[in-house]
C-alpha cells in the first residue's frame, strides 16, 4: 500500500470517528443516565445527587437516576465510573475524598482521579461540623470543643470517632483534629454518613465530623449536639456556631477541613455532552428553589466550567496531600 493511500485511509478513519462522536452528542441522551454515588444513601453526596437528578431529567427529557455503590471510602463507586464507557450515560458524584484526598491517603487506588475522568462541574462546597451524641454530651458535661478535648485527654482511646469511610473529608477532618489537639479516638469507618449518623444517635459512637447538610436535620431536632464547624469561617446556616479554630484555642489555630462535591464523567466522554450537562447543572443551581434549599442546609452552590473544575481538583490534590502528611493518616 502506497504512503498516500495509507494516509488517505487513516484520514477517513479519523473523519468517521469525529462524525460518529458528533452524531452521538447530537442524539444524547437517548436512554436513562445513571449518577453513581460512591456512598450509602442519606449522606450529603447522596442528598446533592438526588437534588440535581430531577432537574437534569426535566432539562433533557430522559431519566437521570441515582445509584449508590458504597465502599472503600468512595473508591468502589469511583472505580465503576472510571471503567465505564465514555458515552455520557454513567456519571459520578465525586467528592473531595475520591478526587482530592484518596490519592495521598491510599498506597494504591483502583483508578486515576485525573486521567480516568473529565470534570463536569462543582455542585457544592460545604463545611463539616463536629457533632456528638447529645445524651452522652450532657452526661459528660461536654458543652463545647474545649470540654471535648479535656474529656478526650482524660479518657484516651475510650472515645469512638465515626466517619463515612476511610479517606473521606469526614475522616480526615477528625484525623487533623486528633493530630492538632493531641487527643486519641478510635476511628470507625462506615459506608456513608447515613449509617454512621444512625450509630452516633444510637450511642455506639461518640463523635463525627460530618458534612453539614446531612447532619443539619439531626442538629435542629436536638438528636445531635453541634460543637463547631470545620471551615475557616462560620457557616451562614448556623451563624452562632464557632469554627474549630475559634473554639479550640491556640492548639487548633489554622484548622480547616471542608468538603466539596462535583459531577465527573469517564475519560473519553464527548465535550459537547460534558458542556451540556454543566450548563444545565449550573442553571438548576441558580434557580431560587435549589439555591435556597442548599444554602439552608449549609451548602454553597457551585456551577463552574469543566476547565475551572479541573484546576480546582488539581489544587485540592496538592492541599490535601499536605493535610494527609501532617495528620499522619494512612490507609493500606
Amino acid at each position: 500500500m502506497s504512503f498516500l493511500k495509507h494516509l488517505s485511509l487513516r484520514l477517513c478513519t479519523v473523519a468517521l470517528a469525529v462524525v460518529g462522536l458528533a452524531a452521538h452528542a447530537d442524539t444524547w441522551p437517548s436512554k436513562p443516565v445513571r449518577i453513581i454515588v460512591p456512598f450509602a444513601p442519606g449522606g450529603t453526596t447522596d442528598i446533592l445527587a438526588r437534588a440535581i437528578a430531577p432537574e437534569l431529567t426535566k432539562a433533557f427529557g430522559q431519566s437521570f437516576f441515582v445509584e449508590n455503590k458504597a465502599g472503600a471510602g468512595g473508591n468502589m463507586g469511583a472505580e465503576v465510573v472510571s471503567k465505564s464507557a465514555g458515552d455520557g450515560y454513567t456519571l459520578l458524584m465525586g467528592t473531595v475524598g475520591t478526587h482530592g484526598i484518596n490519592r495521598a491517603l491510599y498506597d494504591k487506588l483502583p483508578y486515576d482521579p485525573i486521567k480516568d475522568f473529565i470534570p463536569i462541574t462543582l455542585v457544592a462546597g460545604v463545611p463539616n461540623v463536629m457533632v456528638v451524641n447529645a445524651d452522652k454530651a450532657k452526661e459528660r458535661n461536654i458543652n463545647n470543643v474545649a470540654d471535648f478535648i479535656a474529656y478526650a485527654k482524660a479518657h484516651p482511646g475510650q472515645l469512638n470517632m465515626a466517619s463515612s469511610g476511610n479517606g473521606t473529608s469526614i475522616h480526615l477532618a477528625g484525623e487533623l483534629f486528633k493530630s492538632m489537639s493531641g487527643t486519641f479516638m478510635v476511628h470507625f469507618p462506615y459506608k456513608g454518613s447515613g449509617p454512621a449518623l444512625l450509630d452516633l444517635m444510637g450511642g455506639s459512637t461518640d463523635v463525627m465530623f460530618d458534612n453539614l447538610p446531612s447532619a443539619m436535620p439531626l442538629i435542629k431536632s436536638g438528636k445531635l449536639k453541634a460543637l463547631a464547624v470545620t471551615s475557616a469561617q462560620r457557616s451562614g446556616a448556623l451563624p452562632d456556631l464557632p469554627t474549630i479554630e475559634q473554639a479550640g484555642g491556640p492548639t487548633l489555630k489554622g484548622y480547616e477541613a471542608s468538603s466539596w462535591f462535583g459531577l465527573l464523567a469517564p475519560a473519553g466522554t464527548p465535550m459537547d455532552v460534558v458542556n451540556r450537562i454543566q450548563q444545565e447543572v449550573t442553571k438548576s443551581l441558580n434557580t431560587p428553589a435549589i439555591k435556597e434549599k442548599l444554602l439552608a442546609q449549609g451548602a454553597i452552590p457551585g456551577g463552574n466550567t469543566s476547565a475551572e473544575f479541573a484546576k480546582f481538583i488539581d489544587a485540592e490534590h496538592k492541599k490535601w496531600a499536605q493535610v494527609v502528611k501532617a495528620s499522619g493518616a494512612k490507609v493500606d
